[in-house]
């Protein structure tokens, strides 16, 4: 059966949809700015830029910033808590950490004001055992009080919920009875794990995003509705799978950072695809900079996300390490008289000077155009075309006449910082953790990726480079490739020896059956589902904890053993048979497979358009006015390299089909990024329509 399948990815600057028809092969694209007061604007707009017929449309598929941004800016919904008496401040006082590592300076927000944190009388012990009894009428009073204080949603959390959760959910049904709306979160529900702080922090994050997020679908729903969608609407997830948006608020803390996820899960299959299991991601965007590491075709998961100081979020996500360098980042010299780059953003609005949107200050944006690297007449989003000497004098002073350099220099200065803070990032997500760069490729994507990827991967050692065929919307594609994706975890932390194994695989059990319930309520199609199970383990008396993964879900008391010595010899090169292993966690990943879909299409093949409705390919009609630059062969630009100017071609690449090679220097451009390729760098295009850049050594 075919498909009419579109993917909307909103990040900071620009909304990005992909849309392909699988019948005829039809691809369409477009990118828009993103709206940041209603992001659902900028998805319709999107929509309608790629003429996409909402009513023969057989699913979308949505990445969204929402709860990211309600969270990082701070603007959530009043939320009240309500837990175990004496313990109203522990999502306060946290781990005994500080904002910066020396000095006592910086300052933490708790996400509930200590106001709005109420107690009642319950306490379990660490086993579980009732030490005191829910007094539910307390429960009841402390909802009606935090209803007349002004609180929209609310949490309990007991604790020791995670080992007993009775008395979270006696009070749940409690509060629910007399809530006026849905927004009752109980912790356990969100993360059944020890760790008090960490698993409060994840359910007052979920209970403070919820009521935003569900107010965003609720209208972009109704919104799509009204121009005769009729079919689900499934919302990406953190974790690098998908739900349908009837079920997403209920756990609207996992969508937080799904938009990175979803351009990890593109790379992972786009690359796999290309014959390359290993990967280091690069996704640079307008406002930030996302890398993160496939090890053998598996995107990395994590579930030790800190968005912010002292808010941990102990959800399993797609483990991307973010930096605040984006194409709208803004340069300036510091107080110490140097050159810095970001993390603060031009963002959508205003956006980078050449945007001509009422920008002031220089961005890297503004240096790669400054340098030649970027056409100032195919550039998107641009309102009022701004002079390229009107941003040399900008440059000039704000960066130059500071340092005593020229311009050139200045701009300069801005990309190579831009360079060493992304290196930065990426020996994060590689050496870091144990893994040579070597090793892997660099698989460049987003807006601004593949214009910085080749002088990146060059730094690092790494010796090829991934450009996919339709790199500025990847988070788009990731959204259509994504499976259906439920992840639960269970705390056990019972030394192995003590260990009843029935418990082990009771547990598994349940997390299937609860995974496989949530997949029929979905009512979402999908082709198989696939079950995933890790443990997370430690010697006893250390606090480390090992993440191993299992291969079924019926494991003997040995096996657990023997894995984990693997596991642990693995990542450290150490036996120690003498200290019995303890397992603390078990966790269940639950996916709905969703078909495939041809990812060669996205080359342009086929009736590929952009978002002015033309052929992207450039082979049907003539290019629209001010995007026709470098269609004509033999055109060439001056840019400033490393090593100096050169004389550049420039080439678009719906005109480089497979097995096209060149070598640098070169400017290859299309609809949605640019890429640089150096001097003495060598690129080939694989049958896909990848472009496989040949990195050679420093």
């Amino acid at each position: 059966m075919s498909h009419r399948l579109a993917g909307v990815d909103v990040g900071g600057t620009f909304t990005d949809l992909l849309y392909l028809d699988e019948s005829s092969g039809e691809v369409r694209l477009a990118k828009v700015p993103t709206t940041t007061g209603n992001q659902a604007f900028g998805v319709l707009e999107a929509l309608d830029r790629a003429g996409v017929d909402l009513a023969s449309l057989d699913l979308l598929v949505h990445g969204t910033t929402t709860t990211t941004n309600a969270l990082l800016e701070r603007k959530l919904a009043p939320t009240g808590l309500i837990t175990t008496h004496g313990f109203r401040d522990v999502l306060e006082l946290g781990r005994r950490t500080r904002p910066k590592s020396y000095g006592l300076t910086g300052w933490f927000e708790p996400l509930i004001p200590r106001e709005l944190r109420l107690e009642v009388a319950e306490r379990m012990d660490a086993e579980g055992r009732v030490v005191v009894p829910l007094d539910e009428e307390a429960v009841a009073r402390t909802a009606h009080e935090l209803l007349a204080r002004g609180c929209e949603s609310v949490v309990i959390h007991f604790l020791h919920a995670y080992r007993n959760p009775e008395h979270e959910r006696r009070a749940k049904r409690i509060v629910a009875a007399l809530w006026p709306n849905e927004y009752v979160t109980a912790g356990h529900e969100i993360l059944s794990e020890y760790r008090e702080y960490e698993r409060g922090t994840a359910a007052a994050v979920n209970a403070c995003v919820q009521p935003i997020l569900a107010r965003y679908l609720s209208r972009l729903v109704e919104e799509l509705a009204a121009r005769s969608y009729r079919r689900d609407v499934l919302v990406m997830r953190g974790n690098g799978g998908t739900v349908s948006a009837r079920a997403a608020a209920d756990s609207a803390v996992n969508t937080i950072m799904s938009g990175p996820a979803s351009g990890v899960i593109a790379a992972a299959r786009t690359a796999a695809e290309a014959g390359f299991e290993n990967v280091i991601t690069c996704d640079m965007g307008g406002t930030s900079c996302d890398v993160g590491l496939i090890r053998d075709g598996v995107p990395a998961v994590s579930s030790e996300l800190e968005v912010e100081y002292a808010v941990p979020i102990h959800v399993p996500m797609v483990d991307v390490h973010s930096i605040g360098a984006g194409g709208g980042s803004i340069a300036f010299v510091n107080e110490a008289g140097l050159v810095q780059v970001g993390p603060e953003s031009a963002g959508a609005s205003p956006g980078p000077i050449c945007f001509g949107r009422g920008g002031e200050r220089v961005t890297i944006t503004d240096a790669n155009l400054l340098l030649g690297r970027l056409n100032p007449r195919t550039l998107l989003s641009v309102e009022r075309p701004v002079p390229l000497d009107a941003i040399a004098t900008r440059f000039e002073a704000q960066i130059g006449a500071v340092l005593g350099i020229g311009v050139e220099e200045a701009a300069a200065a801005v990309l190579r910082i831009a360079n060493d803070r992304m290196a930065g990032a990426l020996r994060m997500v590689s050496l870091a953790r144990g893994h040579d760069p070597r090793d892997f490729a660099l698989f460049a994507f987003g807006g601004a990726g593949p214009l910085h990827a080749a002088e990146l991967a060059q730094e690092l050692g790494i010796p090829k480079v991934i450009v996919p065929a339709r790199p500025g919307i990847t988070n788009a594609l990731g959204c259509m490739v994504a499976d259906l994706r439920h992840d639960y975890v269970r705390t056990v932390n019972t030394p192995l020896a003590a260990l009843d194994v029935e418990t082990v695989h009771e547990i598994l059990a349940g997390q299937i059956r609860h995974g496989n319930e949530i997949l029929a309520r979905e009512r979402v199609p999908f082709d198989s589902v696939r079950v995933i199970h890790a443990a997370d383990m430690q010697f006893q008396g250390q606090s480390h904890l090992l993440g191993v993964p299992l291969t079924t879900a019926t494991p003997a008391l040995d096996e657990l053993q023997a894995l984990f010595e693997r596991a642990y010899w693995k990542r450290f090169e150490v036996e120690l048979p003498e200290i019995r292993a303890v397992l603390v966690n078990l966790h269940t990943a639950v996916l709905g497979r969703r078909p495939g879909i041809a990812l060669a299409a996205l080359a342009g093949g086929r009736g590929a358009r952009d978002e002015a409705g033309q052929p992207a390919n450039g082979a049907h009609a003539p290019p629209p006015e001010g995007h026709g630059v470098g269609r004509e062969a033999g055109e060439r630009r001056d840019v400033l390299f490393p090593d100096g100017r050169h004389e550049t071609p420039i080439l678009r690449r719906e005109s480089l089909g497979p097995g096209h090679a060149l070598e640098g220097p070169a400017i290859i451009e299309q609809l949605d990024t640019t890429t640089v390729l150096p001097p003495g760098f060598r690129a080939a295009v694989d049958d896909a329509g990848n472009l496989i850049i040949h990195v050679p050594a420093p």
